[in-house]
């Protein structure tokens, strides 16, 4: 704390992030982290970006990147927003879309930063239950609102839901922002990007993190109806005109453009999480349904920091949540089978 600091930075709960330890010694399944390599496309795209052209500024508008990103879903280039990941996507949604008069909507159990975001921009929030096996009900989310979020698949507990019931609820709310986060969407998930050409008050967006291993080059982008994506244009540009680099842009346009080895990827992610699911649940583990690239589970003891702790000593990093309602779930990233391998043998050791 500090006499400089003004009322707003002390009022803060900032974002914790998964642990990133320095050294390599650990099996790491805390962050959802894809397990393979970028695709090889993506990193000569880079690596050709990467030559005297760096004194020059890159394109603000990341036109190479909206143009790849509108063909792989059959949109237009004005139906994008490209930005330095999808959490500062999401924070120039709030800033844009989401401050209101009336309260912004999210799950109690969900992405970690909403809360974050709502208390940095102040936009009074209402936070709607998940049912008690932790299924996200949109018939919840009713009533007078300033927006809505939820991240499909919901993270941490990795359950979906599907184009009807988020096409019911834009039904509904004709009058106010949806915004449906879809951060794991590729592993299992159906995507909403369709709807946009029904519902102009739908928001779609989506990382480059996950399902196209590029966590480490900070992408992510929107889709939806002009009018929103102007917006969100406006908010950029009053923040940082800049927010992509070339060789951002050069890599994440050639990822999006290499559809067979995305492809290839997710699955073999998806069926190393089954394979996961069904050794947990033999180990007395209760796994909710994964649509993403990790799964929520209870150790049979309910003990899971615990559990967390034994697992970290032993060299494998997990993720766990001190929080009510979780806090006896784990959320496990799915590595490769070695990896997974190595981390089932240990738990059945502890």
């Amino acid at each position: 704390m500090s006499q400089y600091w003004s009322k707003l930075v002390h009022d803060l709960d900032p974002y914790v992030p998964g642990e990133q330890p320095k050294d390599q010694r650990y099996v790491k399944l805390n962050t959802n982290e894809c397990p393979y390599p970028p695709s090889p496309n993506a990193l000569a795209a880079i690596h050709a970006a990467a030559d005297e052209r760096l004194r020059l500024y890159p394109d603000p508008n990341a036109d190479e990147l909206k143009d790849a990103i509108a063909d792989y879903y059959s949109v237009e280039r004005a139906n994008i927003f490209a930005g330095n990941g999808s959490d500062e996507v999401l924070a120039h949604v709030f800033c844009g879309l989401l401050k209101h008069d009336a309260p912004l909507l999210y799950p109690d159990i969900s992405y970690s930063f909403y809360p974050v975001y709502a208390n940095l921009y102040q936009i009074e929030a209402k936070q709607i239950p998940l049912r008690d096996d932790f299924s996200l009900n949109l018939n919840d989310f009713s009533g007078k609102n300033g927006g809505i979020i939820f991240p499909n698949p919901n993270a941490p507990t990795s359950m979906a839901v599907g184009l009807d019931v988020i096409e019911a609820l834009l039904q509904a709310n004709r009058d106010s922002v949806v915004v449906v986060d879809e951060a794991y969407v590729d592993f299992g998930a159906q995507t909403a990007i369709p709807l946009i050409a029904k519902y102009p008050n739908l928001l779609v967006v989506q990382t480059f993190s996950k399902s196209r291993s590029l966590a480490g080059l900070r992408v992510g982008f929107a889709v939806g109806h002009p009018d929103l994506i102007n917006a969100l244009e406006r908010v950029k540009n009053s923040f940082n005109s800049y927010p992509l680099g070339r060789m951002a842009i050069a890599g994440a346009a050639a990822a999006m453009r290499d559809k067979e080895y995305f492809a290839s990827t997710c699955q073999q992610i998806i069926a190393t999480r089954e394979m996961t699911v069904q050794k947990l649940t033999e180990l007395g583990f209760s796994v909710l349904p994964s649509a993403a690239n990790f799964v929520f589970a209870r150790p049979p003891a309910g003990n899971a920091e615990a559990l967390y702790l034994a697992l970290k000593q032993r060299g494998v990093l997990v993720r766990y949540f001190n929080k009510l309602r979780i806090n006896e779930y784990l959320r496990i990233t799915i590595g490769t089978d070695d990896e997974m391998n190595t981390f089932l043998q240990i738990l059945a050791e502890l």
